[in-house]
Parts: C-alpha cells; sequence; structure tokens
C-alpha cells in the first residue's frame, strides 16, 4: 500500500492523512520520467493577488536546503507549490526524476507525493497521546523498510518520557520534535519544514536545534527549510537559496554564497563563514580541539570530541586580520597559508577579501575585513599569497557522528 501524507485544510477541518489502495500506487499517480535526474527540481510562475512568483531551483537528493530571505518574499509559497497544497498553470516539479507537476496537464496532488510536512506550529492530535500521534503517521507495512524507525524517532528526538502525555501538557518546542518525529515515521522521500522554529521563544528555539542538527546527521533524504533566521542556516544548511520579491537572486553551496562578495552575506557588518570541520585530535591540557578543514587546520576551545565527528566552523571576516610573511610569536593560534581569490570595496574606508586556504588557494573559503589603507600600505592584489590570521573561531554545528 503507498502513503501519502496530505496536510491542508477542508471545510474547517485539518485533514491529516490520506491512504491509497493497492490499484491506485503513487507512481500510477505521479508518473515517472524517463530519465531520472536527481535531487529535487522545481520551478513555479503565476501571481496570486499583487504577488508575482517567478521562482526555480535545483536542491540535491540529501542534505538541506534552505530557502532564506525577508518575510514576504515567496518562501511559503514556493513550499506549498512543491507540497502540492497551491497550484500555478505555469509549474513544474519532480523528484528524482518521478515528475509530480509539468505545466497544466501534470498534477500529483498533494496525496502522491512521498512527503512530509511540518509546519511552524505543530498540529498535533489533542485527544491522542504522544504514542498514539507518532504511529498514525507510520505506514505499518512498510516497517522491514522504513528508512529511520519508531524506535531511533524517540530516541532521536528525546521522546521516550513524553509518549503517554497529552499534546495539551506539552511545550512549544516539544509538540514541534512530536511533530518531527510523526512526519519521519510517514517514511517521506522529502521532508519540506515551514518555518518550524518561527513560532517558539527563544530559550525553545535552543532546545531544539539540536535535535535538529542531529537528525542532519542521521538522515540522507533531502530537506527543504524555509526561514528568515540565519542562524538557523549556519547551523544547519548545506545548500542555500536565497529569495527576494518572488524571484530566486541565488542558489548554491552555502559556503560559496556566504562567502560572495557580490552578494550581501559577504557586505554585511556581520559577515562570516561556515566551515565544515572534521575533529582530528583534542588536546585535553588545554581544552582545545583540533579540526581539519579544507586546506587547513584550527585549534578551538572544546570539550572533548571524537577523532571524525564533523563539526562545523564559524569564522567571521572581522575575525581575520592578514599578513604577508609568516608571524612572529603571537597570541593568535590559528594562522593559515592563504591565497586572495578575490578583493571587493564596501565603503570608503574598507574592503573585503575573499580568501582560498591552502598554497594555492585550493581550500575552503575564508572573508577578511581590511582597512583601504591597509590594503594598499601591504601591497595585496589578487592572486597573492597572504597569511590569515584568525583571532577568534566559533563552533556553529555539534557532535554530528563520523561517516562510516
Amino acid at each position: 500500500m503507498a502513503r501519502g501524507e496530505y496536510f491542508g485544510r477542508r471545510d474547517g477541518r485539518l485533514r491529516f492523512r490520506h491512504r491509497l489502495g493497492d490499484d491506485f500506487s503513487r507512481k500510477a499517480c505521479c508518473g515517472s520520467a524517463a530519465v531520472t535526474p536527481t535531487g529535487l527540481h522545481a520551478r513555479f510562475r503565476g501571481r496570486v493577488g499583487s504577488f508575482s512568483l517567478d521562482a526555480g531551483f535545483v536542491a540535491p537528493s540529501s542534505g538541506v536546503t534552505a530557502l532564506f530571505g525577508a518575510s514576504g518574499c515567496g518562501k511559503t509559497s514556493v513550499l506549498r507549490c512543491i507540497a502540492g497544497l497551491s497550484r500555478f498553470a505555469d509549474g513544474y516539479c519532480a523528484l528524482d526524476g518521478e515528475v509530480w507537476q509539468d505545466g497544466a496537464a501534470r498534477f500529483a496532488p498533494t496525496h502522491c507525493r512521498p512527503i512530509g510536512y511540518v509546519f511552524q506550529e505543530a498540529s498535533l492530535f489533542p485527544h491522542m497521546s504522544v504514542r498514539r500521534n507518532l504511529l498514525y503517521g507510520a505506514p505499518r507495512d512498510r516497517v522491514d523498510r522504513a528508512a529511520i524507525g519508531y524506535d531511533e524517532v524517540i530516541e532521536l528526538f528525546g521522546l521516550a518520557d513524553l509518549l503517554e502525555r497529552s499534546p495539551r501538557n506539552l511545550s512549544g518546542g516539544e509538540r514541534q520534535r512530536v511533530s518531527l518525529g510523526r512526519a519521519l515515521l510517514s517514511q517521506p522521500r522529502l521532508l519540506l519544514m515551514d518555518e518550524p522554529l518561527s513560532a517558539l521563544d527563544a530559550t525553545a528555539k535552543e532546545e531544539i536545534l539540536p535535535y535538529l542538527e542531529r537528525l542532519h546527521g542521521r538522515l540522507s533524504l533531502p530537506v527543504v527549510y524555509v526561514t528568515h533566521d540565519m542562524r538557523e542556516v549556519e547551523r544547519l544548511a548545506d545548500h542555500l537559496v536565497l529569495m527576494e520579491k518572488g524571484r530566486v537572486v541565488a542558489a548554491g553551496q552555502l559556503g560559496d554564497l556566504l562567502s560572495d562578495p557580490s552578494l550581501p552575506f559577504a557586505r554585511a557588518r556581520e559577515a562570516a563563514v561556515m566551515l565544515d570541520a572534521t575533529v582530528r585530535s583534542h588536546d585535553a591540557g588545554y581544552g582545545l580541539l583540533e579540526l581539519d578543514v579544507n586546506g587547513g587546520r584550527f585549534l578551538t576551545p572544546a570539550p572533548a570530541g571524537v577523532v571524525g565527528e564533523r563539526r562545523r566552523l564559524r569564522v567571521t571576516a572581522s575575525d581575520v586580520s592578514l599578513a604577508c610573511a609568516p608571524p612572529g610569536p603571537s597570541s593568535i593560534v590559528n594562522i593559515l597559508k592563504a591565497r586572495i581569490l578575490r578583493a571587493t570595496t564596501t565603503g570608503e574606508a574598507e574592503m573585503i577579501v575573499l580568501l582560498g586556504l591552502g598554497d594555492e588557494g585550493e581550500g575552503a573559503r575564508l572573508l577578511a575585513r581590511v582597512t583601504r589603507r591597509s590594503w594598499e600600505t601591504l601591497g595585496l592584489a589578487e592572486g597573492a599569497p597572504v597569511y590569515a590570521q584568525v583571532k577568534g573561531v566559533a563552533l556553529a554545528r555539534g557532535r554530528v557522528p563520523p561517516d562510516e
């Protein structure tokens, strides 16, 4: 039996699930393409009142793709189109070659799309316990083939002590953890998350973010995550789609977009890059974690880590200074060889400099903010080798198990 989830409203009631019989498979409902490109391919054009949407992007078949932009830019509209909850005649949507929409001729309804959808506010059945809410989304006939099982969801989201409680007696963060678990137990091939933390206060957000980080490290299915909070992007996203006024301004790897001087991220006062790193060792005597990144190595204060664990580092442009020769003894412990790839003037007095780590600049990207005077005094130029002195490094993502 094929199953799908439908999160929408009909006749004032929340329809939560629609089950398809054996004689009505998802393949028959949705069809399949002769060519099978991987990942999510989405493009939608249309108008809703005075709002115009013209957005398209490709999301890889694994990892978190963040749809990011100011409120009202069209992020949720795109997500609803992917889910089949909204429909534009001029639209295309396919997952791993399975076409869900192709213009007006082909449109798979939501219950034919193997998705999990997590809303801003958890929509749990108030008359059911947490356990029954979770099991309501689980396809019992596919337990042996499940991508993630019931026990794993309980452990992943820390739900063991909540199973017999009513949703009415849960905090906002706890309800959202249950909602996430239920969406995963439906065994989706694509997980859609519409600002799942926006309804939570700061304390609840910090409570649930580590669970989302653990989810990121455990699942291989694609996730499309809508947010206007840059902190969530920095901690969770692998890929980024930047939207503005119904259009996609840029799309690509998170690191590439955050370090691109032509985009607003790099020009912002709080500009920073995210570096995916692997734990190399831990110096218990000094409380320092040694981490490898592409083209270099960092030391940062941190509790003990397991060799091979993956972490994410945050380095701000204002914490990076440049030297033309190897610096002498210094309190700065992170000094890395790099090459200047690009430099952009951001005002009368300052420049933002894009660096590539390594002898030839082939490694991870860093940003440095320098004054125009320093640039000219040091005789810096694009292509020149330099030493990047990193004054501060922060862990932006917690522990993720080593790759097997």
